[in-house]
C-alpha cells in the first residue's frame, strides 16, 4: 500500500526536468483541445490560419522547453520565444502561446548569469516582430504593441521579484543557522571549561597533597582513590558534552543542577578544602537554565578557591525563592585569585556573567569587605512555592 504522506517527498528526489515535464505537456494537451483553438495570444490580430504541419512543430516549440525552465531556463525561454513569434507571424493563435510569460517569470526566478543581456537581447528581438506583424497587415498600433511589451516586462518583473525574496530567505536562513552554530560553539566550549577546569583543578590539588602522604598509606590510599573518582566523573562528563558534537545524537545531554551541589562539594572537601555549605527553600525538580547557572556559579568559585586559596574556609549558600535563586561563595584569606582573572584569564567569570545576563539575572566577583573574595549571583527563576 503506498503511503501517501510520502509521496510529496519522493517527488521532490525526482530531477528537476522530469518534475517540469508534465506541465508542459499540459500545455501541449490543451494546445490540441478544439475548444481552445483560436483562444490564444492575438498580439498582431491578422486573420487566424487553420491548423497545419507546422502547427504541431509550433506548439511543440513553444511547450516541450517548459521541462527544462529551471535547469537551462535561458535557452528554454530563446526556444519558447522563437515558437511565439512563429505562432503570431502565422496567426495560429494556439493556446501554447501562454508559455512565454510562463517564460518569462520562470527565467527572471531562476536565470544567476547573463540577465542583463538576456533583457537586452529579448527587448532588441521584439522590435523585428513588431515590424514584421505591421507588414503582414496587423492592425496593431505602436501604443498596443508597447503595452504588450510592458505587459512582458511585467512578468519578467515578477520573477525578479521572486528570486530577490528567495535570496533574502536564503541569506536569512544562512544567518540563522550561522548565529545557530555559533551559539551551540559557544555553549559547548563554556560546559567545556566548567567541566575540564573543575575536575582537573581538583585532580591536581588531590595529587599534590598525595606527595605529602606516603607516610600514611591510609590517607594516601583514601587521596588516590578521589582522585580516580573524580577522574572517572570528568570521563564521564566530558563524554555527555563530546555527544553534542555527534551529528546524530538523538538524547538531549545531561546538565547538572543544583541538586546536585551536595557532590559538588563533597568532591571539594575530598580535594582539601574546607566548605561550608548551606542551603535554603527547595529546589526546582526539574533542571533548567537557572538551575545550570546556580550550579556552574559554586563550580567555578569552587574551582577557584582550590586553584587560588587552597586550604582556606570557603563559605557557600544558596537561596531558593519563589522568583528567583540567589549564591554566595566567599573565600577567606588575600588568595592571589582576588584581584586577579580568575579562572584561566577570566574565561569561567566572564562566561558565568554572560549566561546569567542573558538570563536577566546579576553577577558580581571581587573582593569582600571583610576581605578575601566573594562571587555572588542572582538568577531569575526560582522554584515553585
Amino acid at each position: 500500500m503506498i503511503d501517501l504522506r510520502r509521496v510529496p517527498e519522493r517527488w521532490r528526489r525526482w530531477d528537476v526536468t522530469v518534475r517540469d515535464l508534465p506541465f508542459a505537456l499540459l500545455l501541449v494537451f490543451l494546445s490540441a483541445v478544439p475548444a481552445l483553438h483560436n483562444r490564444g495570444t492575438q498580439l498582431g490580430e491578422l486573420p487566424t490560419r487553420p491548423a497545419d504541419a507546422l502547427t504541431v512543430l509550433v506548439v511543440a516549440l513553444e511547450c516541450l522547453p517548459l521541462a527544462v525552465r529551471r535547469r537551462w531556463p535561458a535557452l528554454s525561454l530563446g526556444l519558447v520565444s522563437l515558437g511565439f513569434a512563429i505562432d503570431q507571424l502565422r496567426a495560429y493563435h494556439t493556446a501554447a502561446s501562454i508559455a512565454l510569460p510562463i517564460a518569462l517569470v520562470s527565467t527572471a526566478l531562476h536565470l544567476s548569469r547573463h540577465r542583463r543581456t538576456t533583457v537586452v537581447l529579448l527587448s532588441v528581438a521584439y522590435v523585428p516582430l513588431a515590424v514584421a506583424l505591421g507588414r503582414s497587415g496587423s492592425v496593431e498600433t505602436v501604443a498596443d504593441f508597447i503595452t504588450f511589451y510592458l505587459a512582458l516586462a511585467v512578468a519578467w518583473g515578477i520573477g525578479a521579484w521572486l528570486r530577490r525574496t528567495r535570496l533574502a530567505e536564503a541569506e536569512q536562513r544562512r544567518h540563522v543557522a550561522e548565529a545557530t552554530r555559533t551559539a551551540e560553539r559557544t555553549r559547548i566550549a563554556r560546559e567545556l571549561h566548567d567541566v575540564v577546569t573543575h575536575h582537573v583543578t581538583a585532580m591536581v590539588v588531590q595529587a599534590e597533597a598525595a606527595r605529602y602522604l606516603t607516610t600514611a598509606p591510609d590517607r594516601l590510599d583514601e587521596s588516590l582513590t578521589a582522585i580516580t573518582d573524580t577522574g572517572r566523573r570528568a570521563i564521564t562528563d566530558l563524554r555527555h558534552l563530546l555527544d553534542l558534537l555527534n551529528p546524530d545524537h538523538s538524547t538531549e545531554p545531561r546538565l547538572p543542577s543544583v541538586g546536585e551541589l551536595h557532590t559538588l562539594v563533597e568532591q571539594t572537601r575530598l580535594a582539601g578544602q574546607p566548605v561550608e555549605f548551606t542551603q535554603d527553600g527547595t529546589p526546582a525538580q526539574t533542571t533548567g537554565s537557572a538551575e545550570v547557572a546556580a550550579y556552574r556559579v559554586v563550580q567555578e568559585a569552587l574551582t577557584n578557591a582550590l586553584k587560588y586559596a587552597h586550604g582556606s574556609r570557603t563559605v557557600v549558600h544558596v537561596r531558593h525563592g519563589e522568583k528567583e535563586t540567589t549564591v554566595e561563595v566567599s573565600t577567606e584569606g588575600p588568595g592571589s585569585h582576588a584581584g586577579s582573572s580568575p579562572g584561566g584569564g577570566g574565561r569561567g567569570l566572564a562566561g558565568l556573567r554572560e549566561r546569567i545576563g542573558v538570563l536577566g539575572g546579576e553577577f558580581s566577583a571581587g573582593r569582600g569587605n571583610g576581605g578575601g573574595f566573594v562571587v555572588r549571583a542572582r538568577i531569575p527563576g526560582g522554584s515553585p512555592s
